[in-house]
C-alpha cells in the first residue's frame, strides 16, 4: 500500500511539472514578439542580431523576449565565437500541442452530449 501512495504522489508531481511547463510555454507565446521569433526559427537557426532585426526595440530588451524562450525550453542557444545562435526546440511546443488536443477532444465530447440533450428536448416536445 505505501508503494501504490509514493507512486500516486510521484505521478501527482509530473503532472503539477508537465502543467507549469505547459503554462510556461503558453505565457511565453502569448508575446506576438517571442511567437514571431518561434515562426522565424522554424525556418532555421539564427543569431540574436537576425532575429532581431525586424523588431523596432532595443537589443537589451529584445535579448529578454529571446530568455523567456529559453527559459521555457521552447529555443536553445549557443555560442560561435562572438556570436549568440537560436534554434528551434520542438518538444516543448509538442506537449502544448498535445495537451490542445486533449483539450479539444474534451470539448468535442461535451458539445457533442449538449447537442444529444437538445435533440431529445427538442424530440420530447409534445
Amino acid at each position: 500500500m505505501g508503494t501504490e501512495v509514493g507512486a500516486r504522489a510521484t505521478a501527482g508531481r509530473g503532472m503539477a511539472a508537465r502543467s507549469h511547463q505547459i503554462s510556461r510555454i503558453f505565457q511565453a507565446l502569448a508575446d506576438p514578439t517571442r511567437r514571431a521569433v518561434v515562426e522565424r526559427l522554424a525556418l532555421g537557426p539564427a543569431s540574436t542580431t537576425e532575429l532581431a532585426r525586424p523588431f523596432s526595440m532595443a537589443l537589451p530588451s529584445f535579448a529578454q523576449h529571446l530568455q523567456m524562450l529559453e527559459q521555457c525550453g521552447v529555443v536553445r542557444s549557443r555560442k560561435e565565437g562572438r556570436v549568440r545562435r537560436f534554434h528551434l526546440v520542438p518538444k516543448p511546443l509538442a506537449t502544448a500541442e498535445d495537451w490542445m488536443v486533449a483539450q479539444r477532444a474534451v470539448w468535442n465530447q461535451r458539445l457533442d452530449q449538449l447537442q444529444d440533450y437538445m435533440e431529445g428536448m427538442k424530440t420530447s416536445k409534445p
